[in-house]
């Protein structure tokens, strides 16, 4: 079975060395050993030396030089907006004191649906908006740190 032994970036890689896509959602993109079968039915093992977030777009360099695109699966997600920049930031706020993995997309977040964070947001004077979409949340405030960092490692 082919191994991956890198990972390369958006706009990093060589078009022409793509042969195949992989589509995960934003959990299973943050992995450090998985085998994985992409589209084309191309299986490999992700064998890296620690959990690596994956994001919509980069490649994963095989052993024999090819590459498998990485894309996001849809998810089921909630947009959040504001009427100004400084309600934005307090709702952003809130959202992480809940340590909930959150994208900014813009001038809107974006977070997993959970109906008791759509009601608390609510009542904090957001507008919410249902969108299916991948989802590519910050990856923490150390760079590597994700709330499934733990449940990585062992898979």
């Amino acid at each position: 079975m082919l191994r991956v032994c890198s990972v390369a970036r958006t706009g990093e890689m060589d078009e022409a060395r793509v042969i195949d896509r992989v589509v995960l959602d934003a959990s299973e993109r943050h992995r450090r050993r998985i085998v994985l079968t992409a589209e084309g039915g191309t299986s490999f093992l992700l064998d890296l030396p620690q959990a690596v977030v994956l994001r919509d777009g980069d490649g994963l360099v095989l052993e024999d030089g090819a590459i498998v695109r990485v894309a996001g699966r849809r998810e089921p997600l909630i947009e959040v907006t504001a009427e100004s920049p400084h309600q934005l930031a307090r709702l952003a706020w809130h959202i992480g004191n809940r340590h909930t993995d959150v994208e900014i997309a813009g001038e809107r977040l974006r977070i997993r649906r959970d109906h008791v964070l759509e009601e608390m947001l609510r009542g904090l004077g957001a507008s919410l908006s249902p969108v299916e979409a991948p989802f590519d949340p910050e990856p923490g405030a150390y760079g590597h740190e994700h709330p499934h960092s733990r449940h990585a490692e062992e898979s």
